[in-house]
This record gives structure tokens, C-alpha cells and sequence, in this order.
């Protein structure tokens, strides 16, 4: 009995081991974009999109030069389903970007993309990425629920905010009421946990350590994406991000 249970504290050790294995996400220098759906399971328009966003867990250029994120808004759940991956949170970011002229409206299915509102989802169109900017170097070390988070650059007058974000994927609802009632719905890159803090300045550009974001709900198969933007500009300045080892 003594070496079965040593055997089995030995494995449970390694299976803890395994799971608490640092990480580490970085970029080059050049710029890694953004990509940034506004969506709702209440938006009869939006499964296409998020079809379409889902597609790119294929793509070879994920994390590398593009980090795709779903934003699940609640401004819909007023119609008769409320979107379990929704917040005010995410809402309110659209609406500040509303708010600077980045997008046209407050609308589902919203494509932002480097900070720009997008449109060529709709028509297919490849994305059009920015990789020749030379923006600063961002670097994120992951240990247990701990992040620290580097972005090395030029540019340090003004005051940088970090925006960590936990990923779900392969993610399935089954809508029982409102505008997508009887569908079952895939989500993939879907937004579980949020946060946007400020970096400390440093003589190289900035960094922050902080904890990890609480999730809203469960996924098994999870990413990480981080972005740094400035001050009350949400545009992203550089991105990094990759999948999360279980």
C-alpha cells in the first residue's frame, strides 16, 4: 500500500510539474497585429464571423504576426439570451473606440484591426498586416498564475498600459432563446478573462508583474494574448501571445 501511494504522490508531483512549466511568449521587434471581434450568441449576423475567426487556429502566421481575440459584448442580452461569455467590460471597450473615431458605430459583428475598424472579413479579403513597423520588442514570462511582462523601446514619454487576456477555445453553446434559438454555436480565440493595467516606466521602455486574469468559465484548451497600448488610446502598440500548456 506504502508504494502505491508513493507512486501516485510521484505522479500527481509530475502531472503538477508539468502543468506549472514556465513560459515564454515574445515578440520580435516588428509589429505583431491585433485582431479584435465585437460579438454576441443573441446576434443573428454573427455566427459568420466568428466561423471566420475561427478558421485562423489553421493559419501559420498566429501569434507570430497576427493574435486574433473575440470580444463578447452584452449590449444583446436583453433580447432573450444572455451570452454566458459576455461583459460590460468588453462592451465599453467598443464604445470608447466609438467614442475616438476608431470605429464608425457600436455594432455587431465589429472587426477591429491594429486599431482600425475592418470591413474585409465580409468579403474575404486577406488581412492587411503591417509587419515592416519596427515597434519595440515585448516579452511575457508565465509561472503558475504569475506574468511578468517586458516591452523594450524607444518610445517611454508617455505613460504604457499592459493588457493581458486568457483565450478559450473549442468552446460550444446551444442557444435555447432570441435571435440564434435551436443553433449550436463553436467559439474559438473567445475572451475568458480581461485585464489592462499600467506598466512601470524603466531606462529600456517598461514592464509590469502581475497576476493572471480570473476566468469567466472553464475551457480546457486555452491561449494567452498580450498587448501594449498607451494611455487612453486602446490602439495596440505591439501584441505577443501563444498557446497555454495545460
Amino acid at each position: 500500500m506504502k508504494t502505491i501511494c508513493s507512486i501516485l504522490f510521484l505522479w500527481f508531483s509530475l502531472v503538477g510539474f508539468v502543468q506549472s512549466a514556465p513560459q515564454t511568449f515574445s515578440s520580435s521587434g516588428s509589429k505583431v497585429s491585433l485582431l479584435e471581434l465585437y460579438t454576441s450568441e443573441g446576434c443573428s449576423s454573427c455566427p459568420p464571423a466568428e466561423g471566420w475567426l475561427n478558421n485562423f487556429q489553421q493559419d501559420k502566421r498566429l501569434w507570430k504576426e497576427f493574435i486574433p481575440v473575440a470580444f463578447h459584448v452584452d449590449y444583446w442580452n436583453y433580447i432573450g439570451w444572455s451570452d454566458r461569455f459576455s461583459s460590460s467590460v468588453y462592451s465599453l471597450r467598443q464604445k470608447k473606440y466609438a467614442a475616438q473615431n476608431i470605429v464608425s458605430a457600436v455594432y455587431t459583428p465589429g472587426v477591429v484591426l491594429d486599431g482600425k475598424e475592418w470591413r474585409g472579413w465580409r468579403f474575404k479579403r486577406p488581412l492587411n498586416l503591417d509587419k515592416t513597423k519596427q515597434v519595440g520588442r515585448l516579452t511575457v514570462d508565465v509561472d503558475s498564475d504569475q506574468v511578468s511582462s517586458r516591452f523594450t523601446t524607444e518610445q517611454n514619454n508617455k505613460q504604457a498600459f499592459l493588457n493581458t487576456v486568457i483565450l478559450g477555445f473549442d468552446l460550444t453553446t446551444v442557444v435555447q432563446a432570441g435571435e440564434n434559438k435551436g443553433k449550436e454555436l463553436q467559439h474559438d480565440f473567445v475572451v475568458l478573462g480581461y485585464e489592462r493595467k499600467a506598466m512601470k516606466k524603466t531606462k529600456n521602455g517598461y514592464s509590469l508583474s502581475s497576476k493572471m486574469p480570473e476566468q469567466s468559465e472553464i475551457s480546457e484548451k486555452k491561449g494567452l494574448a498580450v498587448w501594449v497600448d498607451y494611455e487612453d488610446d486602446f490602439r495596440p502598440v505591439q501584441a505577443t501571445g501563444g498557446w497555454l500548456e495545460q
